[in-house]
């Protein structure tokens, strides 16, 4: 029986998604495009699920979209375009179904986050990943622009920075990709998974429905004008004082004393 290539396990509420076509360095195939929004889909109305964690099966984290696949599109009466417009904009679907899940998603990255695959960690909330990572939006190196990518890529570092890895196809490593905020926390290979999953426990101990209105209101607060961001914030945290749970959150951190929360 063929295993699938989304895997799901649960645990503590936290939802950990496996990337799993080692074969093909996780390749971002049709199936696997499906199975992850089909995946995101269950999740978000998932209320028991308090974080999410992305990883790769084998030596990679994801090596972008599968180019054996997308080169069999042009077998097609117009040479692909139709193909390659579906694919894309079923990609720009998964990503964009990260920032709008009520939970936060963590990228587990070891081995290669390269293109597509770099873009899925530019679009993830957080990012973990080993110290020998490797990061490339290096389509431009076979003739490919990663235009793409340069959407989630140029809204996690700076202008220049994105622009270089775009127009150079090189590789940043780890350290480079914490220093320039693509990633959160670097760590030996060997400890990657115990810090991916201790900083996933460390946010679902925390009042879920805080963490969901929080994340909500960080990206819909991001291309508001300044007095708009305030505006609008403002009256999320108005909603968020009247909850029961936040009354007790405060009074317990008062008292000196454990919240009395739903678990």
């Amino acid at each position: 029986m063929t295993e699938a290539i989304l895997l799901r396990s649960d645990a503590g509420g936290v939802a950990t998604l496996t990337l799993n076509r080692p074969a093909s360095l996780n390749a971002l195939s049709d199936a696997m495009l499906d199975a992850l929004l089909d995946a995101f889909a269950q999740l978000a109305g998932d209320r028991g699920t308090k974080v999410v964690i992305l990883r790769g099966s084998g030596k990679a984290f994801c090596a972008g979209h599968d180019l054996k696949e997308m080169q069999a599109g042009r077998a097609a009466p117009d040479r692909g375009r139709a193909c390659f417009e579906r694919l894309f904009a079923r990609c720009a679907e998964v990503m964009q179904a990260i920032p709008a899940l009520p939970q936060p998603v963590i990228a587990e990255v070891h081995g290669i986050a390269t293109a597509a695959g770099c873009q899925l960690v530019a679009s993830c909330d957080l990012a973990v990943a080993a110290e020998d990572a490797r990061f490339g939006v290096n389509g431009v190196n076979i003739g490919l622009f990663c235009s793409t990518p340069m959407v989630a890529l140029s809204r996690n570092v700076p202008a220049k920075v994105a622009f270089e890895m775009l127009t150079t196809g090189q590789f940043i490593d780890a350290a480079r990709a914490r220093d320039v905020g693509l990633v959160n926390r670097v760590v030996p290979q060997g400890a990657l998974r115990a810090e991916t999953e201790a900083l996933a426990a460390s946010l679902a101990a925390k009042l879920t429905a805080a963490v969901r209105i929080g994340k909500r209101a960080f990206y819909d607060q991001l291309p508001l004008t300044l007095a708009d961001a305030y505006a609008q914030t403002a009256a999320v945290m108005t909603e968020n004082m009247l909850w029961r749970d936040t009354d007790e959150g405060i009074s317990a951190f008062l008292e000196k004393r454990p919240p009395d929360w739903p678990r």
